[in-house]
């Protein structure tokens, strides 16, 4: 991805930046014939001041004093200018005190020297200091790779430092430029955005005493979350990697970049893995660089972490439930309603399945089972007694049960109390059954009411 940068008039506005940016040849042509210029100016003024004067046919007369002393052409102002401005002072030549427009112009050179030699000394040391060629010792592999590592979609590149100084406090960060278009239409050409490769963790903190490969995992946060291997060889984007330290020897931070992008030169390869460079051997690690750009194919999946993820939920089945866990204090009640509503209560136990088959039974169930114990009574199909015993609250399961089979073992004869009167009497109101106090028709009758 290329860009042309228009620059505006104001960037030569800060000359000093502009020098120091510039390329060697073009800072020695500047520095030369800056001082060249410099020099032939002021040794004109000086002889343009002896020529006024009338020093120049007067050299050689012993009675006068001229502005500047054996200075009587051209060249002998400038050996005075260069013997000045370089505090040279042979002693020949020499201003004397019958010239005041000499002074003035004395003044005015040692002003204008000191600026000159100010600016262009010390835009040479700056860029003579500068740790552009360090920036060089420090490698990034040719290609950057997208694989699988931990069982995670990443995409790897490698880094490492060819002097065996250190680089102290080194840093890195990727940029990922891609043009896109915002939903209100807006269009951002070359946005930025930030890749992860470890700032929440610290692995961004690099100690570069060995190739290390740098690792972004592609997930939900990540940029390249849609991105595909088929998607990849049509969108346009750059990912822009820096480096960043201080060198050990001088103290000065040095920062070393790369880029890599859909191009073939600088190819995002996907599905292929860094060689290990790093080799124990009698108890020494070895590096090897000759394999630092090398790469291998493993196998990969050419499908994005996003289409990964949506094949991965509807091939699940427990894909329906988990809509039943968006929150932590849904009761059972709205997670069956959802099921029911949404026609699956063929994934239902079979117990539930079963009872789902029964008109009206579905609702008694779910409103029974929203209760904190979740536990579900059809209470429709138990007697009367024993649902009024199964009501108390706080009662247990075992208790009911105990109390249900006593029940239904009692005698049936407390159940005199519902006959009438008259056939109480005959009963002799005791607890048992008297059927042979009776006549053959009540006991017939009183058999068939128990039975």
């Amino acid at each position: 991805m290329g860009t042309w940068v228009v620059r505006p008039a104001g960037t030569f506005s800060d000359l000093f930046t502009t020098l120091v940016d510039l390329k060697w040849r073009w800072n020695l042509f500047i520095f030369i014939l800056t001082y060249t210029v410099a020099w032939l100016f002021m040794a004109s003024m000086w002889w343009f001041i002896a020529y006024i004067r009338g020093d120049l046919n007067k050299a050689h007369n012993d009675k006068y004093t001229p502005c500047v002393a054996n200075v009587y052409n051209f060249p002998s102002a400038f050996l005075f200018f260069i013997e000045t401005e370089a505090t040279i002072g042979y002693g020949y030549r020499y201003i004397t005190d019958k010239c005041p427009e000499g002074i003035i112009l004395f003044l005015f050179q040692s002003i204008l020297g000191s600026i000159v030699d100010a600016f262009l000394i010390g835009c040479m040391f700056i860029k003579m200091s500068q740790p552009k060629k360090r920036a060089e010792t420090l490698m990034f592999s040719e290609h950057a790779a997208i694989s699988m590592r931990d069982g995670k979609l990443t995409l790897m590149f490698r880094v490492g430092n060819l002097r065996n100084s250190h680089m102290v406090s080194a840093q890195i960060r990727c940029k990922l430029l891609k043009s896109r278009q915002t939903p209100e239409g807006e269009f951002l050409p070359l946005d930025q955005l930030e890749l992860d490769v470890g700032f929440s963790t610290g692995a961004d903190q690099l100690f570069l005493v060995s190739p290390l490969t740098i690792c972004h995992v592609i997930d939900t946060k990540s940029p390249f979350y849609d991105l595909s291997q088929r998607s990849m060889q049509t969108e346009q984007f750059e990912i822009v990697v820096i480096l960043e330290g201080i060198v050990e020897t001088t103290g000065m931070t040095c920062q070393a970049r790369t880029s890599y992008t859909e191009d073939e030169d600088v190819l995002v390869l996907w599905g292929h893995r860094f060689f290990p460079v790093i080799s124990l051997e009698e108890g020494f690690f070895k590096v090897d660089y000759s394999q630092f750009h090398a790469t291998f194919e493993v196998p990969t999946p050419p499908y994005s972490v996003k289409e990964q993820e949506e094949a991965l939920l509807l091939s699940s089945p427990l894909m329906a439930p988990s809509l039943c866990n968006s929150g932590e204090k849904n009761s059972s009640l709205d997670c069956l309603e959802t099921l029911e509503d949404n026609d699956s209560t063929t994934k239902l136990p079979t117990k539930l399945q079963k009872i789902t088959g029964r008109d009206g039974l579905p609702k008694k169930l779910l409103r029974m089972s929203s209760t904190t114990s979740e536990m579900t009574y059809s209470f429709g199909d138990l007697p009367m007694k024993l649902q009024r015993i199964s009501s108390v609250p706080g009662v247990s399961d075992d208790k009911q049960a105990g109390k249900a089979s006593k029940i239904s073992t009692e005698p049936m004869s407390k159940s005199v109390a519902d006959l009438p009167p008259k056939l109480q009497r005959l009963a002799g109101g005791g607890g048992g059954r008297m059927d042979g106090h009776l006549p053959p028709k009540l006991r017939k009758m009183n058999s068939d009411r128990f039975t």
